[in-house]
């Protein structure tokens, strides 16, 4: 005998009848500003070009002058790597938030708070806590061939660094997801996190000019990184983000493919 489909349950399945809900269509922007702000962060940017060395199998002396074919390719590579584990894990708690929308009220609460707290942690800088890292004793081959098992080192070991950023991704897919939106909003956080390291392969003299730049004002990328946390945190909390997500499911009511 099956069990009586809840109220709740019908809703979620309601939301999820399109691919860009209004849920989605929320979440979406706020991942790849989340991706851009773990990209400009203090525990990413400066290690830029060590990675893109490392990727390349080129020394970061002759970064500027390599070819930048081999450049995109291994900085490509490296993204695809961490895109591998963000996206399964975004999956996963998209399915995890799929099984709980009966509490889907509370939850919501619960996570906004949360996010709340990690914006201000966020504005304050980055604590003892953020800046580390797992630390992998094995290293992958240097160059192209391990540019992939790199980019899944640091998917896994920098975690606890871009932890307030990526938090705030995983709720909006543990509050609105399925396994297939959470995984597309890490897309999209990735797309943030990833275009930037390749578009530095491509033009690395000029991105140190520009990530020169940025360094003088890290200040202002951790406030607005803070600021879009707390806002999201604060829609969640008061139910104003399923107020959102209720007028922007009539805008998109044409379209009828799931995920």
């Amino acid at each position: 005998m099956s069990a009586p489909v809840t109220e709740a349950a019908l809703l979620a399945v309601e939301q999820n009848q399109t691919v860009f809900g209004g849920a989605l269509l929320l979440a979406l922007p706020i991942a790849l500003l989340a991706g851009l702000v773990s990209f400009f962060s203090p525990c990413v940017l400066p290690l830029v070009p060590g990675y893109l060395s490392y990727v390349t199998g080129i020394s970061g002396t002759d970064l500027g002058e390599a070819r930048r074919g081999r450049m995109a390719l291994g900085a490509s590579l490296f993204v695809l790597g961490f895109t591998v584990v963000f996206v399964s894990g975004g999956a996963l708690f998209g399915g995890i938030g799929m099984t709980l929308q009966e509490h889907r009220e509370i939850i919501s609460r619960v996570l906004g708070g949360l996010t709340i707290l990690l914006g201000l942690f966020f504005m304050g800088g980055m604590s003892w806590l953020t800046r580390r890292e797992f630390r992998f004793h094995a290293k992958p081959e240097r160059g192209l061939w391990g540019a992939p098992m790199l980019g899944i080192l640091f998917g896994i070991g920098w975690t606890p660094c871009m932890g307030p950023t990526l938090a705030a991704v995983t709720n909006l897919a543990l509050v609105d997801g399925t396994a297939g939106r959470g995984a597309l909003l890490m897309v999209v956080y990735c797309l943030g996190l990833g275009v930037p390291f390749i578009l530095a392969a491509v033009a690395f003299r000029k991105a140190l000019g520009a990530f020169g730049w940025v360094k003088k004002h890290y200040a202002w990328v951790m406030r607005i990184g803070g600021l879009m946390l707390i806002a999201t945190g604060l829609l969640l909390v008061t139910g104003a983000w399923d107020h959102l997500v209720q007028e922007m499911q009539v805008w998109t009511s044409g379209f009828e493919v799931g995920i």
